[in-house]
């Protein structure tokens, strides 16, 4: 029987979209805990995928700076170059950096923080062992 639910995020030809395939590349990779090469991804992954399909989209990841690879044999292992919480923080940074009024982009961000986010920036703030930067 066919489930809807299983059409989320796809395209009208039932592909997934190529965000959805570098989230889950990312997510095998992080739940590894070691880097990998491109056949373990594509042994990981919840679909079949092509091998070339796999070293394109680790190409990409690692063209965006979210991947690290070093070169074992004839192949790259990849591993992510930070947690899930890193990359976030480098994603925010990113945009942060494409934006000159740095204060107005923040000032906005600050502002749509829910209470709760907010009291909890400024207790990290407030904190002396927050590094500097």
């Amino acid at each position: 029987m066919h489930d809807p639910a299983e059409d989320a995020g796809r395209s009208v030809a039932g592909r997934r979209g190529a965000g959805e395939l570098e989230a889950e590349v990312l997510g095998v990779l992080q739940e590894a805990g070691s880097a990998l090469s491109p056949g373990e991804v594509r042994d990981r992954v919840s679909a079949p995928l092509a091998y070339t399909t796999v070293v394109t989209i680790l190409s990409r990841l690692h063209a965006k700076g979210v991947l690290e690879r070093h070169k074992s044999g004839r192949a790259f292992l990849y591993a992510p170059v930070a947690d899930s919480p890193g990359l976030a923080a480098r994603r925010m940074a990113h945009v942060l950096d494409g934006e000159a009024d740095r204060e107005a982009v923040l000032t906005r961000f600050v502002s749509t923080l829910s209470d709760r986010d907010e009291q909890l920036l400024r207790r990290m703030l407030a904190d002396p062992g927050l590094p500097s930067m």
